[in-house]
Parts: C-alpha cells; sequence; structure tokens
C-alpha cells in the first residue's frame, strides 16, 4: 500500500482486493507488491551497471519487458507502438510544443 490509497473510498478498496473480510486494510494485497518490489525496477535501471546503456527499452519486474501484440492484453509487457522511434519523436515534439505555449 501506498499513500495514494489514502484518497480511495471503502468501495474501491474492497474491489481492488486491498482490505481483508473485515475491511481491515492490508500492508500488501495478494497479486500486489511491496514498495521495495514496486520500486526494483526503477533502482535497477538508475543503479547497476548490467543495464549501463540500456535506452529505448521497456523493463517491468527487473528484465526487459515482452512485446504485447494482443489487444487487450493487460499481463505486463509493452506495445509496439510504443517501441516506434517515429511515434516517440513525434510525442516528444508535441510535448515540447505544447510546454512552450504554456510558457509563453
Amino acid at each position: 500500500m501506498t499513500n495514494i490509497q489514502r484518497h480511495f473510498g471503502e468501495a474501491t478498496l474492497r474491489s481492488v482486493g486491498a482490505v481483508d473480510g473485515h475491511d481491515r486494510l492490508m500492508e500488501v494485497p495478494p497479486g500486489w507488491k511491496s514498495r521495495q518490489q514496486g520500486a526494483a525496477t526503477s533502482v535497477l535501471l538508475a543503479a547497476s551497471p548490467l543495464v549501463e546503456g540500456a535506452t529505448g527499452r521497456y523493463f517491468d519486474d527487473c528484465n526487459e519487458a515482452v512485446v504485447v501484440t494482443e489487444p487487450g492484453d493487460l499481463s505486463g509487457g509493452v506495445a509496439p507502438y510504443a517501441l516506434d522511434q517515429n511515434e516517440t519523436d513525434r510525442l516528444w515534439d508535441e510535448t515540447a510544443r505544447r510546454c512552450n505555449q504554456k510558457m509563453e
């Protein structure tokens, strides 16, 4: 659990499996990650020489993410369009354009 759950109502907490049978918050509900597990991939990418120079790739659970081609597959991984350099460049340019508009 993180501080974001403080904004969830009881019904939402119940629907995401964050409370036990007595409506008590669980520290790490079944299927959820602990804070340490949730941070592990970011820490690996920020600090490990094992992934030095890794750029333009997606990681999930401390491994390079598999490409998911089935629409609606929520099992993890990365969609092919997220690896498309032309789309990446277009998104970067559009984001910069919008940020610059707000600053003017």
